[in-house]
């Protein structure tokens, strides 16, 4: 009978949801009005004056067909965060390091549309937005070989590397930190 009773209470548990995310507090700006949705935080790290960021985002994994990349949705994110958090625009900045799968995400419209059954790549617009405000895209070239992606394909503002490593290399050498988000 225990058996049984422990049994029925764990299936009930796995039925019911897990609490849902209060997204209500989150808005964008006040760099990127259209992308990077914070929260505002009574921090017990305050950020010292004077600080400067230089923060590389690696991307392997792909947006699904028609959605943001999530991980140049995070740049956007940090952005915002900082700006918001009273750190001058010009001592934010940013590259994101794009490979494997997520070289995709880096398309012009026409080459997405092509591979997508017709679909849009919204990701162009958060890439212009992005590299807008000096945030760096940099696109693997090993990747885009084995996707069959070259320079003429990419969305505007798109730079290719020779490889990922290179260009976390070279930006490790002139300062930048990996972000593991």
């Amino acid at each position: 009978m225990l058996k049984l009773l422990t049994a029925t209470m764990g299936a009930i548990a796995l039925a019911v949801p897990a609490a849902a995310q209060d997204m209500s507090a989150f808005t964008t700006g006040p760099v990127l009005e259209q992308y990077g949705p914070v929260a505002p935080v009574e921090s017990d790290m305050p950020i010292p004056e004077g600080a400067e960021f230089k923060v590389a985002f690696d991307v392997a994994a792909g947006a699904e067909t028609g959605k943001l990349n999530r991980t140049l949705e995070s740049a956007a994110r940090f952005i915002n965060m900082h700006a918001r958090a009273g750190v001058p625009l010009e001592k934010i900045n940013g590259a994101v390091v794009v490979h494997g799968k997520a070289s995709e995400d880096l398309l012009g419209e026409q080459e997405y549309a092509k591979r997508r059954d017709g679909s849009e790549n919204v990701n162009i617009a958060l890439i212009g937005a992005l590299t807008g405000k000096g945030v760096r895209v940099i696109l693997c070239g090993q990747s885009a070989a084995a996707y069959g992606i070259t320079n003429d394909l990419l969305a505007p503002g798109v730079e290719m590397a020779l490889s990922a490593m290179t260009a976390h290399a070279l930006l490790q050498q002139n300062g930048y930190t990996v972000n593991p988000f």
